[in-house]
């Protein structure tokens, strides 16, 4: 009977359960497809599920716990709003006067989302924030301008990836990640922050310090108190009132450092105390020696100690004059301190130096002098396998023992590569840092040690300061740290695998507090902006199909491990091949570089509370004039930035270059052109940068002028090389696809040092085994050690001074300052146009447009007018006459003006390998006793090479060849002469490799002109 009676009752309870668990399994998958397809509007991050749906009928309250997969998402007040629409529309007809609570990642997503995204720039987390120090740790005092919206007094720790380390396992250097695409991670994500974004965060006024080399320059010199590199000098005046320290300092006693081995801790240092009075003031001198001239790095060191003065008075000596900085000795002590780059000239010179002074702000401080370092140099930390710990068994029966003895091995090799190449492990062993730090695994596992070392010593740069106050370190405010990285991974039919962001709110400890207080969420903020900027500029300026992949709230352990603000950038992946032909082009690493810039400034002032100005794109249309003979006007234009608002210039900086020095500290000019007086027989070098209170732009390109004591024309040369670029890229049928260095290997923007080797394997289909056979991508390894010349946007200069050696003047002007009608050609009755390597290439934005056409329409008809008026114009460069040939589209005007103008036949012909040129045969007088010349046509460290040269062949009967290449014998250049005279060369001047012999040659076609 009982039974009876409770079966129906159990039956009806079924059902009720069976109904809520199919209605909640509906709604569950409804609101997870519903919210996943929305997501992919904005982020590519897979699918939304719901971990658990929990209503509660007392409070009508539903929350709605998902996976993290929503927390990946670019949250605004907008989406959000849209996202609990969705929900609660397709939840009312079973919850419907229930209110809603998504949570994602264990927040509601509308505390996700950033501060500076919300009305008045609230943000609901106890955001991380320094007070801004008076005296940062490096500071130009030389600079002629003040920045008081940017960066000014912040400091920043940040990293590019990887580098070559030591594995144990196989017991030689290897790269830590594969070689694919002509580059490797390792030295990939240095083409960003070396040449682009650590400029762009110093020219915002911000002190940025890096775990790894950041000088390229291999040599390297140590000039120290406890002995210094050979022929070089450490001086002190007033010796006796300058004495030795009581702690440790640096003494560089050995070649090769081994493991826990601190050269920090091996010498000693010198101190005196501070003066206000000049009278009482006295130096130490640096002296180095160089082997070669060149740009080099100069690095200080000094000991911290108590009182110590937190205005030291350093002034680097160098060709350009002198530069006057100021040190907070109160923090960094004991490790390399950059100061700047600067160049030099070869040998030991008096004017060439590092002083430093214990004049300053206060009296009776402590100024501390330890060691000199400049140049980056090669790695000298040894390393070796590590040693193995080997159990045996000895005696027998009960006897019978465990006896554990350890294999020591002492076979250490250096890396014997440069030090850039080299991962931060062994950086920061030279660099002072103790071996708790770079060292974690006790020297076992190289590749571990190096990851893992990152986010302790961005902990041991802070530490001391407000921002780690309770350990000792180097007392460093550091105020976020940031992380370059590329990822691995592949697209299907070239799309791109795009833009990933990582941080890390629950720390070693589990707390999700910085030790200063604030929350680790600020890193989440951080991580939004600078992946928003970046996304955002790619698809304005590239490629409006980038692809803005995850937040990641995930342990690694840079993001982890940094009690400031972090962010880890997986930037591409440098498999991909849709990625690489945008990541192979130094115009899209500038935009990245200075998107991720633009992120580090909003979030920086977000939660610092200022107001910020992004500094200024560099000048356009510059050109040089002379008002008289010993007057020159410089005149220019400003760059409107369409993707930045406050990017707006309200002054300049000028900087002059006298003969073959250095240019100085600048002068700034609020208007658009600055005039100045000139020596005659004396050249002079000019480049501009634009100016606002957030900082200073990148330089323009320069531009040279002379005034001879003579009445010889002006000569006017114009720049028409402005080309940056990727090497060649290719796709056929769906088959192979790659690189092409041969045929096209780009032009670097300064230099490059991501480059591997050529391209090897083209097949598509070949696939990834390991890392030492990667299939698709494979590439080279020649050239992994070294640096790789580009444009430098001087090569007025190099003109200018094979003209001055003819004794003529000469002004220089930009291409697009004559486009623009700024410069006019018919001023002057000879003009050197440089073409270099300036050739189509295809708009990354746009496949129908093309950049960096050299002899564009407009400027064909600017040439034909001039020839109009009797002119006589030089053009040399490698691509200018095969680019029109081998375009897809030309026009038959442009044949003509070949053919008609410039006398040239219709051949493009393009053979790789030629280096020289000879003018035995030059039928031409001045031209048949000149040396066979050779120019850079391999990639080397000196100056950008020609992959292969223009055959130049006469297309009239006044027009004759007067050199050609020495391999094959076909024509290199011709020369005019009727109403007006031509000199067209296939190959650049400026690449010739001896200075003699291009003044040769430039004297023999000004001659040539002027015999008319």
């Amino acid at each position: 009977m009982f039974l009876k009676n409770i079966y129906p009752i159990f039956f009806s309870v079924f059902l009720l359960f069976s109904n809520l668990i199919y209605s909640q399994s509906t709604l569950t998958k409804s609101i997870e497809e519903a919210l996943t397809t929305f997501g992919k509007k904005y982020a590519n991050v897979g699918e939304v599920k719901i971990n658990d749906i929990t209503p509660n009928t007392n409070s009508l309250k539903l929350v709605i716990k998902t996976n993290p997969t929503l927390s990946y998402l670019p949250l605004r007040p907008a989406n959000v709003d849209s996202i609990y629409a969705i929900t609660k529309n397709i939840i009312q007809s079973e919850y419907p006067e229930f209110d809603v609570t998504i949570l994602s990642d264990g927040r509601d997503l509308y505390d996700l989302i950033p501060g500076v995204y919300r009305k008045n720039n609230k943000s609901i987390w106890n955001r991380f924030s320094n007070e801004k120090t008076l005296f940062p740790l490096t500071k130009n005092l030389s600079q002629p301008f003040v920045i008081t919206n940017g960066l000014q007094n912040r400091h920043i720790a940040l990293w590019q990836s990887h580098g070559r380390y030591y594995n144990q396992t196989l017991q030689k250097w290897v790269w830590q990640r594969p070689v694919v695409f002509s580059t490797v991670e390792d030295l990939y994500t240095q083409s960003y922050v070396l040449p682009f974004l650590v400029p762009m965060l110093e020219n915002s006024g911000a002190v940025t310090i890096l775990p790894r080399e950041r000088d390229t320059q291999t040599n390297e010199i140590i000039i120290d108190n406890d002995g210094s590199t050979s022929h070089s000098e450490f001086i002190v005046e007033n010796r006796n009132r300058w004495k030795i320290g009581d702690l440790k300092g640096f003494g560089n006693l050995k070649k090769e450092y081994f493991d826990k081995e601190n050269p920090f801790d091996m010498g000693t240092y010198l101190q005196t105390t501070t003066t206000k009075n000049q009278n009482e003031k006295m130096a130490v001198q640096w002296l180095p020696h160089f082997e070669e001239e060149g740009k080099y790095a100069v690095y200080v060191s000094y000991k911290t100690v108590p009182n110590s003065t937190q205005d030291a008075r350093y002034t680097v000596f160098h060709t350009g004059g002198k530069t006057e900085f100021s040190v907070n000795q109160t923090m960094g002590g004991g490790t390399w301190i950059f100061l700047g780059l600067f160049h030099f000239k070869a040998g030991k010179h008096t004017n060439q130096g590092v002083f430093l002074s214990n004049y300053g702000i206060s009296n009776d401080k402590i100024v501390t002098a330890d060691a000199v370092k400049i140049g980056g140099g090669y790695g000298n930390i040894a390393r070796k396998p590590a040693d193995k710990e080997i159990k045996t068994y000895v005696g027998k029966g009960k006897k019978r023992k465990l006896k554990t003895s350890v294999q020591k091995f002492t076979n250490y090799s250096t890396s014997n590569y440069p030090r850039f190449t080299e991962g931060a492990r062994y950086w920061l062993q030279w660099a002072g840092v103790p071996d708790s730090i770079y060292s974690r695994t006790q020297g076992s596992n190289d590749y571990s040690d190096d990851f893992q070392s990152r986010g302790f010593w961005v902990n041991y740069l802070a530490a001391g300061s407000n921002v780690i106050p309770s350990k000792n370190g180097l007392n460093i405010p550091i105020d976020l740290a940031f992380a370059l990285h590329t990822d691995a991974g592949t697209r299907p039919n070239d799309s791109i695998f795009g833009t990933l962001a990582i941080y890390t709110v629950s720390n070693n400890d589990k707390s999700s507090l910085y030790a200063n207080g604030s929350s680790r969420w600020s890193s989440r903020e951080l991580s939004d902006i600078v992946q928003t900027q970046i996304v955002e500029d790619i698809k304005k300026t590239f490629n409006p199909k980038w692809i803005r992949r995850g937040m990641w709230n995930r342990s690694y352990s840079e993001s982890r491990v940094p009690e400031v603000p972090t962010m880890l950038l997986e930037l591409l992946s440098h498999q991909n091949f849709g990625d690489m032909r945008y990541g192979h082009d130094p115009r899209f690493r500038f935009t990245v570089s200075r998107a991720i810039y633009k992120g580090i400034l909003r979030y920086l002032a977000a939660s610092n509370n200022f107001e910020y100005v992004v500094q200024p794109l560099p000048v356009q249309s510059f050109n040089s004039r002379f008002i008289d003979d010993s007057t020159v006007r410089l005149n220019w234009e400003e760059t409107v930035d369409l993707l930045e608002r406050t990017a707006k210039a309200t002054s300049y900086i000028v900087y002059t270059r006298e003969a073959d020095g250095d240019f100085d500290n600048g002068v700034v000019v609020n208007e658009k052109h600055y005039t100045r007086k000139i020596e005659k027989n004396r050249k002079y070098s000019f480049k501009v940068e634009a100016l606002n209170k957030g900082g200073k732009s990148f330089p323009s390109e320069i531009l040279s002028v002379y005034k001879a004591a003579n009445n010889k024309p002006t000569i006017l040369i114009v720049n028409g090389f402005n080309r940056i670029s990727g090497p060649a890229n290719f796709s056929v049928n769906g088959e192979i696809a790659g690189f092409n260095n041969q045929l096209d290997a780009g032009v670097p923007y300064l230099s490059d040092y991501s480059f591997t080797g050529n391209q090897t394997e083209f097949r598509r289909y070949m696939p990834y085994v390991s890392d030492n056979n990667v299939g698709f991508g494979a590439s080279n390894k020649d050239y992994e050690d070294k640096v790789i010349a580009g444009n430098t946007f001087d090569y007025p200069s190099v003109h200018g001074s094979a003209i001055e050696s003819a004794q003529f003047s000469y002004v220089s002007s930009s291409l697009k300052s004559v486009l623009d009608g700024k410069t006019n050609m018919q001023d002057y009755k000879i003009v050197d146009l440089i073409l270099g390597k300036e050739k189509q290439t295809f708009n990354l934005s746009d496949s129908t447009k093309i950049d960096f056409k050299p002899l564009t329409p407009e400027l064909q008809k600017l040439i034909t007018k001039y020839t109009q008026r009797s002119g006589a114009i030089l053009i040399s460069g490698s691509n200018f006459i095969s680019d029109l040939v081998f375009a897809l589209t030309t026009m038959n005007s442009e044949r003509k003006f070949v053919e008609n103008i410039l006398k040239i036949r219709w051949f493009g012909e393009k053979i790789s390998g030629l280096q020289k040129v000879t003018f035995e045969d030059a039928p031409i007088k001045g031209f048949e006793n000149l040396p066979t010349m050779s120019f850079y046509a391999t990639p080397n460290r000196e100056f950008y090479f020609v992959e292969a040269p223009d055959i130049i062949e006469p297309n009239d009967y006044k027009a004759i060849k007067i050199v050609e290449y020495e391999q094959n014998g076909k024509s290199a250049g011709i020369v005019y002469k009727d109403k007006y005279a031509f000199c067209v060369l296939g190959f650049p001047i400026e690449a010739i490799k001896e200075n003699n012999d291009r003044n040769l040659l430039m004297k023999s076609i000004l001659e040539y002109f002027s015999n008319r």
